[in-house]
């Protein structure tokens, strides 16, 4: 099992950049962190999710005044 976003998924061995699109995150507005490091962004195709990690997927937001 995998930690995302602090609930447990079951997508070890999957592509981190699959998972990310399938998943419906836009990867141009996400940052990712594993295993408290953050990836950067050219890698996400390379990186297969491994049982226990532990992955923040961190949306931009905007608005603001």
């Amino acid at each position: 099992m995998v930690q995302i976003n602090g609930e447990a998924v079951d997508a070890a061995g999957q592509n981190l950049l699959t998972y990310i699109e399938d998943t419906g995150y836009v990867p141009a507005h996400v940052a990712v962190e594993r295993n408290l490091q953050i990836l950067p962004r050219d890698t996400w195709n390379t990186v297969t999710i491994e049982d226990g990690d532990v992955i923040e997927i961190l949306q931009f937001m905007g608005g603001g005044q």
